[in-house]
């Protein structure tokens, strides 16, 4: 996988431009669907002090909503103003799969697998990345220490640890 840089700036301000309107998208749909719900098959006669009958139109608004919004999100993830955005979520999806197998990818690294060290070198180096994109810094520091251990494994053996040639495919083997 291709490591790109991002600008944080714009990186930060698409993120948060892209949360605040699907977070809007949704609350606006849910209002929208669950009183068209409410208004073509609702109970519209209000008695005091008991309940309108009307919960699992909201509840149907609130899951067209989420189902609309999520569908318009899938349709704009493509396009080009959306390339940083996507290119950090995938990473942070890597992220999780390699953390599922990261004991055993350790293990492997341990006994030398070259491509084991490369799956932690391509783990750590874009783990640093988006910690930098997201102002993650509490944690930085770990990062950084276990970077250095592996290019200093890197010294020792005489390694080339190319973490452009990382695959995917490389983590379902641990």
């Amino acid at each position: 996988m291709e490591i790109k840089q991002i600008n944080k700036d714009v990186y930060k301000k698409k993120v948060n431009l892209v949360i605040g309107g699907f977070v809007a998208l949704l609350a606006i749909s849910s209002l929208a669907f669950s009183t068209l719900l409410i208004v073509l098959f609702g109970n519209t006669e209000v008695v005091p002090e008991q309940s309108t009958g009307n919960f699992h139109w909201n509840l149907i608004g609130a899951v067209l909503a989420v189902a609309t919004s999520l569908s318009l999100l899938n349709q704009i993830k493509t396009r080009p103003y959306m390339e940083e955005v996507l290119y950090v979520w995938k990473l942070k999806q890597l992220h999780n799969k390699i953390f599922r197998k990261l004991k055993s990818i350790k293990a492997a690294a341990s006994n030398d697998d070259v491509k084991a060290l490369t799956t932690l070198k391509f783990y750590y180096t874009t783990q640093r990345q988006v910690f930098e994109l997201d102002n993650n810094t509490l944690t930085m520091s770990s990062v950084n220490k276990e970077l250095e251990a592996i290019d200093q494994i890197e010294v020792d053996k005489s390694l080339h640890l190319d973490i452009a040639s990382f695959e995917e495919g490389w983590i379902d083997t641990y």
